[in-house]
């Protein structure tokens, strides 16, 4: 709630400007807003008469006191004031804003346009691993973000069904173990399908590497895959589609959920592909080549700054189709992308998948939708965004900007600034997580993490590692609370272990390599999920034994601090009061300088920093133990506005706050 006082404050100090000065609006420098380093200073502090100083050739000190005389009475400010310096410094109303604070938030404003969101992604197949746990925990965060901003977000995973990955594994089936479409089936409907497939998928990687000339079953698999209309294009769907329903629980587990499943078997039977490799040729953006190692491929040019200089080849182009006339997963993004921004003229089937967790309805393509639904709600006006945010490692970079670069080709800049590749580092393990895992970490000894590889059938499976989580988890939880029944214990670890993944995979910089250890993610003490979700229950115990005690809940507090005196606030904490509930109604200022920046781990440290200022308030300022009713009160005020705001971020970043742990 501090944000909105932000803008207002820029707003004013705008006005008085252009008439104090008469300057043009375009010419104000940036009016930005910072915070002293001292609270006794003030709460915020204003620099706007550093900026001016040279245009209006007056001293900075005089540019601010002719502004602080300007401005009048402010709407939550109490006092403004200059320093010698220059600095314009408010005061703000410290008991009107906590009793604005204890209030329901205003709606945020509604944005103009849809934003799409695109994450996880993982190929459908074989069991979703660690780096995939990451992608999801980023991107959920991201759209719980922008619509707690009050845009309009819509959610995609991308199913890559058509692709290498499938095809390998339809291979293996065949090549290696000689099953039938029947017995593919009947393997796929039995527990842990994606788990088989893992190890499939080793073999296969295997099998080719002995021989180079098997790779032609894969060309040959890629191109019925790509053609559709045949048997094995059909087996592979309905094993994909198995391994999904799987990627999906998987991700359950950590409260993610999706608006659509887009199929890229769809986006090459409906003719994307083909509309978008129509308007690419019109428009040059891709060339044909008749000679040299790219002979017979379509290709697309590479602008120099996007370009991987650890491939030469790829520095001067990309394939975007080959010479056998399979399309790369490039080309077909480009579609995709296309009709993200609804600039293809074309559009998917939708069926119901189901319904998620939250009872959120859950929708996915399908080339062969019946033209009756019967019963069937109507589908939603998917695509047409005005952002695209598609959640892919860095790895892909120069891919992504190839899509940002085919749409600017084709005439359409606008689209191509808005669309945005929220990249990340790979997740390793530390060796103590990777050992109680049960892998051999010797020849990696001199890393800092171990490296894992799920092409190889040395990855970490998302399903085994929070499986471990949430038993570590059980236990500290049973250990704690041992009256505790099991189906509380049970769901209070899953929680606890959620936000243990999720935090982790939050607070490093999206730009690090992270290694995840699972005794770090647990704690209770450190900067985890774990430490946050505590901090809210402690919270929670304090206002709960003071309803207990007196009859005062949530409600009747914020009923009686309206009444209150003022002059009470301060003694119920002074500046340290004071400083911890500004710094809880900084929750939306801090969203907003985490979607400008996509560096989502800036939550992360706020949340854990006003969990350990409020631990640190509560046992040097007790709120059960205050014999005065006014400083009680105004304390407990306190912990209403804390407890909400952390219950708030940890919401964010996909996490809830336990009754006890």
């Amino acid at each position: 709630m501090i944000l909105p006082l932000h803008e207002a404050l820029r707003e004013r100090i705008r006005t008085r400007l252009i008439e104090l000065y008469s300057l043009d609006d375009s010419a104000l420098p940036a009016i930005a807003i910072q915070y002293p380093p001292n609270r006794e200073l003030g709460d915020l502090a204003v620099t706007v008469a550093f900026e001016l100083a040279r245009v209006l050739r007056k001293a900075p000190k005089l540019i601010a006191r002719e502004l602080a005389d300007a401005l009048g009475p402010i709407d939550g400010v109490a006092r403004t004031e200059v320093t010698p310096a220059g600095y314009l410094n408010f005061h703000l109303d410290r008991a009107a804003h906590l009793r604005r604070a204890l209030g329901e938030p205003p709606p945020a404003a509604g944005a103009a346009g849809k934003t799409i969101v695109e994450h996880t992604a993982i190929n459908p197949n074989k069991a979703a691993h660690i780096g995939h746990l990451r992608n999801a925990a980023l991107g959920d965060s991201l759209v719980r973000l922008l619509r707690f901003q009050g845009r309009p977000v819509e959610t995609q995973n991308y199913i890559d069904d058509t692709g290498v990955q499938v095809a390998d594994i339809m291979v293996g089936f065949q090549q290696l173990e000689g099953r039938t479409p029947e017995q593919i089936r009947e393997l796929a409907a039995a527990p842990r399908f994606d788990y088989y497939c893992w190890d499939l998928y080793a073999r296969v990687t295997a099998w080719y590497e002995a021989d180079d000339s098997r790779l032609g079953a894969r060309a040959r698999m890629l191109r019925d895959l790509e053609h559709g209309g045949n048997a094995n294009a059909a087996t592979a769907r309905f094993v994909a589609d198995r391994i999904v329903r799987l990627h999906l629980a998987t991700m359950d587990r950590l409260n993610v959920e999706y608006d659509l499943l887009s199929w890229e078997g769809d986006i090459l039977q409906l003719d994307f592909w083909t509309t978008a490799f129509e308007v690419l040729k019109a428009a040059g953006a891709v060339s044909y080549q008749t000679e040299g190692p790219q002979a017979g491929c379509w290709v697309m040019p590479i602008d120099p700054d996007a370009a991987d200089a650890d491939n030469d080849a790829e520095a001067r182009s990309k394939v975007i189709v080959r010479s056998d006339g399979t399309v790369t997963y490039v080309g077909k993004d480009i579609a995709y992308q296309l009709w993200k921004f609804g600039l293809l003229g074309k559009d998917f089937q939708y069926v119901p998948h189901g319904s998620q967790r939250s009872g959120r309805p859950l929708w996915t393509t399908r080339q062969d939708a019946p033209a009756d639904a019967g019963d069937a709600p109507p589908a939603p006006r998917f695509g047409h965004a005005r952002a695209v945010y598609n959640v892919i490692d860095t790895r892909q970079s120069y891919l992504q900007q190839l899509l940002k670069q085919s749409l600017a080709a084709i005439g359409h800049p606008e689209e191509a600034e808005r669309s945005f590749h929220f990249s990340y580092e790979m997740v390793a393990l530390s060796h103590a997580t990777a050992r109680a895992l049960g892998y051999d970490t010797s020849a990696e000894s001199d890393r800092p993490f171990v490296e894992v590889s799920g092409r190889r059938g040395q990855g970490v499976k998302a399903d085994d590692l929070l499986d471990r989580v949430v038993a570590a988890a059980r236990a500290e939880v049973v250990a704690r609370n041992a009256e505790l029944p099991a189906a509380a214990a049970d769901r209070t670890a899953a929680m606890i272990a959620t936000a243990a993944v999720r935090y982790f995979m939050v607070k490093y910089t999206r730009t690090k390599v992270i290694a995840f250890d699972i005794d770090e993610a647990l704690s209770f003490e450190g900067e985890s999920g774990p430490y946050l979700q505590y901090a809210a229950v402690r919270a929670g115990n304090i206002l709960g034994k003071l309803q207990a005690r007196d009859g005062a809940d949530e409600a009747a507090i914020t009923a009686a601090v309206d009444a209150l005196p003022a002059a009470a606030l301060d003694e119920a904490g002074g500046t340290d009061l004071w400083a911890l509930v500004l710094d809880a109604s900084r929750l939306d200022e801090v969203v907003e300088q985490a979607v400008r920046t996509l560096e989502l781990s800036v939550l992360a440290k706020y949340a854990f920093g006003l969990a350990q200022a409020f631990n640190a308030f509560y046992h040097r300022y007790p709120v059960l133990a205050e014999e005065q009713r006014e400083i009680r009160l105004w304390r407990a005020a306190a912990v209403v506005h804390v407890r909400r705001q952390l219950t708030r971020a940890l919401e964010l970043m996909g996490c809830e706050a336990p009754a006890r742990m």
